[in-house]
């Protein structure tokens, strides 16, 4: 399968003030969600997961596009609790590996 573990590329953004241009340039990366660090921001780019698994991941709003911030991790780094939009939730580690998220570095 395609799973990536920090594939990166360099993005530019724009912006004017006080009519100076300027281009800040930042890292974004895909790597899999078991991977952030707590406090870690992110957007889901893709879920691996099929059958079952797949759809509980997707019926908790993991969906492609969706906004999620690593809240923490338990003591032995298993399980991992994910804020997904106004609600936080828990996934084991191997659930935490079918998710692919693009993160800023």
């Amino acid at each position: 399968m395609g799973r990536c573990a920090g594939t990166s590329k360099k993005l530019g953004a724009s912006n004017s003030i006080g009519g100076l241009q300027f281009r800040k340039k930042f890292q974004m990366s895909q790597r899999l969600m078991r991977h952030m660090a707590s406090g870690q921001k992110g957007v889901v780019r893709q879920v691996f997961a099929g059958g079952e698994l797949g759809r509980r991941i997707r019926d908790m709003g993991l969906v492609p596009g969706a906004s999620v911030e690593i809240q923490g991790r338990a003591p032995l780094k298993d399980p991992v609790a994910v804020r997904v939009k106004d609600f936080t939730l828990t996934l084991r580690n191997n659930e935490a590996d079918a998710i692919e998220v693009t993160v800023e570095d």
